[in-house]
Parts: C-alpha cells; sequence; structure tokens
C-alpha cells in the first residue's frame, strides 16, 4: 500500500467512524474501530482505535491496571478487515455480517492501555467465494503489539 491517506477508493472518501458504521454492523460499546486511515481494495487497509479509559472493559479487567484485553485487540482486526471486505466487494455488501471461522498464530506483544493508539494493519491473504482470510498487526507508536492470521465467513443476512 502507499502512504496515502484517505484518497477515494471505491466510493469512500473518508472513512471516519460514521462511514465505518454504515459498512460493518458493530456499534458502541462494541465498535472497535474509530476510522480507516488507508484502504486499497482487496489488498489491505489501516484502521485505528483510540484506546479510553472509558471503555466499558476497562472498568473490570485489571481496574487498578487496566489493560486492553487480547481477544478485543483481535475484534479490532476483524473489523478492520470487515471494511476492507466492503471496499473491495462494493456497497451492496454494507453492513453484512461477518463470523469468525478460524483464528491462528495470535500473538501478544505488550499490553494495550488507555491513551494508546492502536494502528491496526490488515492485509487480505485470499478469498474464496465467502470465505477471506487475513493477517493483521497491531501497532502503537509504531510498535508491534499484537499480531493474528484470522479467516472469516460473510454472510447474506
Amino acid at each position: 500500500m502507499n502512504d496515502a491517506v484517505n484518497e477515494p477508493v471505491n466510493g469512500y472518501p473518508d472513512i471516519d467512524v460514521m462511514r465505518v458504521m454504515e459498512l460493518i454492523p458493530h456499534r458502541y460499546p462494541f465498535l472497535l474501530v474509530d476510522k480507516v486511515v488507508q484502504i486499497e481494495p482487496n489488498v489491505g487497509c489501516i484502521g485505528i482505535k483510540n484506546v479510553t479509559i472509558n471503555e466499558p472493559f476497562f472498568a473490570g479487567h485489571f481496574p487498578q491496571r487496566p489493560v486492553m484485553p487480547g481477544v478485543l485487540i483481535v475484534e479490532s482486526m476483524a473489523q478492520t478487515a470487515g471494511c476492507l471486505v466492503v471496499a473491495t466487494l462494493g456497497p451492496e455488501s454494507e453492513g453484512k455480517l461477518v463470523y469468525f471461522m478460524t483464528v491462528d498464530n495470535a500473538r501478544f506483544r505488550r499490553p494495550v492501555v488507555p491513551g494508546d493508539r492502536l494502528e491496526v494493519h490488515v492485509k487480505k491473504l485470499r478469498n474464496r467465494g465467502n470465505v477471506w482470510k487475513f493477517e493483521g498487526q497491531a501497532k502503537v507508536d509504531g510498535v508491534l503489539v499484537a499480531e493474528a492470521t484470522y479467516s472469516a465467513m460473510i454472510l447474506d443476512n
């Protein structure tokens, strides 16, 4: 992918949180993508999740030392991939449900804490029919904090 940010691609010039909510069906408190800053249909994209102390999971996930659960970092990767799928397939796929099928080789390198800006890099590995496989990396300040390979199935509602 090139370094261009917010270049119009497939009718998606600015993928802010309002547009993200048109692309994927997730909503608060489970929407884990605040915006997509770079996207190349059928190749990859970069999503952003701003992690704040106001996240509902921090109340119960180590309240004395809040840490974003690893499973939610992987979910953020999946939601970012969902935006990529819609950009690839076009507007008729907006809002379709996407179900995890596999999560492989998940690695968590360091904790993600309130105040971090999670940058989620997603690369499409392949797709056959309605099954897609991705590689995701989550970074904070350019440092790899988590990674996983995962597949998902896109369903017609």
